[in-house]
């Protein structure tokens, strides 16, 4: 689901379904097919530009991937979803579990 931006179009030889809404004119959900929406990227959006502009400040590019990839647990595991504290953590547990941290410098 996007907006109606032009670098959007193409997105439907790539995935199996596309659908938009018209930002231009205020409208964020179809009023034909209310699954179609961008309150769900809005929604990440706002998390992440929180998180990156009080918290971390800075993100190199070749960084990226792990920002996104943390406020993508932090948003799919959130008490909206049903996802309390203890529940998280064991989550994030799980998912480090048996991994060795590693960091690549580069030069």
């Amino acid at each position: 689901m996007t907006d109606e931006a032009v670098y959007y179009r193409s997105l439907d030889k790539h995935f199996a379904e596309h659908g938009s809404t018209i930002h231009s004119i205020g409208r964020y959900v179809d009023y034909n097919d209310k699954s179609i929406h961008t309150n769900t990227i809005e929604g990440f959006f706002s998390i992440f530009k929180r998180g990156m502009k009080g918290v971390y400040q800075h993100c190199g590019h070749n960084h990226l991937g792990r920002y996104l990839a943390e406020f993508d647990f932090r948003y799919s595991n959130r008490v909206a979803n049903g996802v309390n504290d203890t529940e998280r953590a064991e989550k994030l547990l799980l998912g480090v579990k048996g991994k060795r941290l590693t960091y690549e410098t580069t030069h």
